[in-house]
């Protein structure tokens, strides 16, 4: 006699990975990311003399390692989710830790460029491109905290058994999480970074 199932995404396929509630969250906040790119935009088309010349003050290097710190991390994040669906508990940890690592390099790299600015006496006062090159990318570093607390906590939960083939909502709902960050750097980094 055939064994019931008992799991309801068998049946019903879902549309999104992960909980709800982090989709709503997550919908907001690209919307404030949209906002701001709009009227980065904008103000740029206003500025277009003094934001090309700012912007060649950037460290293009720095960025573009970013943005392949953060695409790896997303990566590893992926293959966690595949780890804890085929019931590997072990491997899902350390792809975690990996996407950590690569949350990490990019907050240094960040901190790096960060510590350039400030030791020459930039500020978010002194000029446009600057308020914005600052805002936009300290809105986002904070993001990737916070990414980072969601990818630990998950880990440390992991550890503790709480997700398995058939329970891994949550890891579901962190690499959601994290791919939003992600995503937001790489339209982030050729808008400030690139685009002239």
């Amino acid at each position: 006699m055939p064994t019931p199932i008992t799991n309801i995404e068998a049946i019903e396929p879902k549309l999104l990975p992960g909980d709800l509630a982090i989709w709503l969250f997550i919908f907001m906040e690209l919307l404030v990311f949209g906002i701001f790119f709009i009227i980065y935009a904008v103000v740029r088309i206003q500025n277009i003399e003094l934001f090309n010349h700012y912007q060649l003050t950037l460290n293009r290097e720095l960025g573009a390692a970013n943005t392949l710190l953060l695409i790896t991390s997303s990566y590893f994040v992926v293959r966690a989710v595949h780890a804890i669906k085929a019931d590997n508990i072990k491997n899902c940890i350390y792809w975690l830790y990996g996407a950590l690592a690569g949350g990490a390099g990019f907050l240094i790299l960040k901190s790096w460029e960060y510590v350039d600015k400030f030791s020459a006496g930039i500020n978010l006062s002194t000029n446009t491109f600057y308020m914005f090159y600052l805002s936009l990318t300290m809105f986002h570093f904070l993001h990737v905290i916070l990414g980072m607390v969601i990818l630990f906590a998950i880990a440390i939960k992991a550890k503790r058994g709480a997700y398995s083939a058939q329970n891994h909502l949550g890891v579901e709902t962190g690499a959601s999480y994290w791919h939003m960050v992600d995503l937001v750097w790489i339209i982030l980094f050729p808008l400030v970074y690139i685009i002239r």
